[in-house]
C-alpha cells in the first residue's frame, strides 16, 4: 500500500482526497521583507476555509530555513481536518545568509534525510517532501549541488522531490540532471509553476518524460495564469498526460488568493472546461501518486 508522509504522521495515499498540490501555510524570505507569510490566524483561517470548500489536503512547499513553522502545522491540521504534507530541502541560493548556506551544503543530503526520517528539529514532524528550486532557463551551481542533494536523499527515503522552476523556465534541463545523470525516475518528481512560460511545446516535452506537472499560482496579475490555464490543461489531457496535471495555490504573501481561491472560483472554471472527471483526476487522484512515498 502507497503512502503519503504527512505532519499527524503516514496516510493511505487513498486517503488524501481533494488535495491542493503546492501551497505555503508559512513562508518568509529576505527577498520580500515585510511580506512574510507568518501570521498564525491567517493561516488557520485559510485552511479551514479550504476545507469548508471540500479541500482534505495542503502540500506545503516550504523549505529548510525559510519559515516553515513546523510545530504550528501540526495543531492546525487536526484543528482543520485538512492533511498537510511539510517539506524539506532548500530553495535558491538568494533566499539563505551565505555563512547559513556554507555551514549546510557540505552535509545537505544527510540533513534532507534526516527530516524525511527522524524529523524537523525537536519537532519530531518528518517530512514528505522535498522542495529545490532552478534557475532562469537553466540549472546553476547552487541548484546543481541541492538536486544532487535531493536525488541521493530520494534514493535513501523515497520521498518525491519538488522543484520550483524560476518563472517556469528551465524543465527540460531539471529533468537532464534529476532523471538522467541522478536516476531519479521522472513520476517521482514534481515540475512547478509550468503555467508561467506557456510554452506549449516545452510543457508536453515534459510531460513526454514522465514528470508530474503543477501549475499553480493562480490570479497573479503579472503571469495571466487564470485565462491561459484552460486550454493548456486540454491540451495537456488531449495529447493522453492528464495523469500527470497537478493544481495548487502557491499562497506566498499576504493577499494571494491562494488555497481557497482554487477551490471556489478555479475548480468551477475548469469542470466547464476540463468535464468533472478528469478534473476529479486532477485533484484527486494525481496527488495521490504524485506524494506518494516510493519503496526503498
Amino acid at each position: 500500500m502507497t503512502r503519503v508522509r504527512t505532519v499527524l504522521g503516514d496516510v493511505p495515499a487513498g486517503e488524501l482526497g481533494v488535495c491542493d498540490a503546492h501551497d505555503h501555510l508559512f513562508i518568509r524570505t529576505p527577498l520580500l521583507p515585510g511580506l512574510e507569510l507568518d501570521d498564525l490566524a491567517e493561516a488557520r483561517e485559510r485552511l479551514r476555509d479550504f476545507r469548508e470548500l471540500g479541500g482534505t489536503a495542503v502540500v506545503q512547499w516550504t523549505p529548510y530555513g525559510m519559515g516553515r513553522r513546523t510545530e504550528e502545522l501540526v495543531a492546525l491540521s487536526r484543528e482543520a481536518g485538512v492533511r498537510v504534507v511539510a517539506a524539506t530541502g532548500l530553495h535558491q541560493a538568494a533566499h539563505y545568509a551565505p555563512e547559513l548556506l556554507g555551514r549546510i551544503m557540505p552535509v545537505l543530503e544527510d540533513l534532507f534525510v534526516s527530516e524525511i526520517a527522524d524529523g524537523i528539529g525537536a519537532t519530531g514532524v518528518r517530512a514528505g517532501l522535498i522542495k529545490v528550486a532552478g534557475a532562469f532557463h537553466g540549472v546553476d551551481e547552487h541548484a546543481r549541488r541541492t538536486m544532487t542533494a535531493a536525488a541521493g536523499a530520494h534514493h535513501r527515503t523515497g520521498a518525491p522531490i519538488a522543484v520550483h522552476l524560476e518563472l517556469g523556465t528551465g524543465a527540460r534541463d531539471v529533468l537532464d540532471l534529476l532523471c538522467g545523470k541522478l536516476g531519479v525516475e521522472p513520476r517521482r518528481v514534481v515540475l512547478g509553476h509550468l503555467g508561467r512560460f506557456p510554452d506549449g511545446v516545452a510543457q508536453l516535452d515534459a510531460a513526454r518524460a514522465g514528470a508530474f506537472l503543477a501549475f499553480d499560482g493562480p490570479s497573479r496579475a503579472h503571469h495571466a495564469t487564470d485565462w491561459r490555464l484552460p486550454d493548456q490543461l486540454a491540451e495537456l489531457a488531449e495529447a493522453g498526460f492528464g495523469g500527470q496535471l497537478l493544481l495548487g495555490g502557491d499562497t506566498t504573501v499576504p493577499g494571494t488568493p491562494g488555497m481557497p481561491y482554487l477551490l471556489r472560483r478555479l475548480r468551477p472554471r475548469l469542470e466547464r472546461s476540463l468535464g468533472q472527471e478528469l478534473l476529479g483526476a486532477v485533484l484527486v487522484e494525481n496527488p495521490a501518486r504524485a506524494f506518494a512515498l516510493a519503496t526503498v
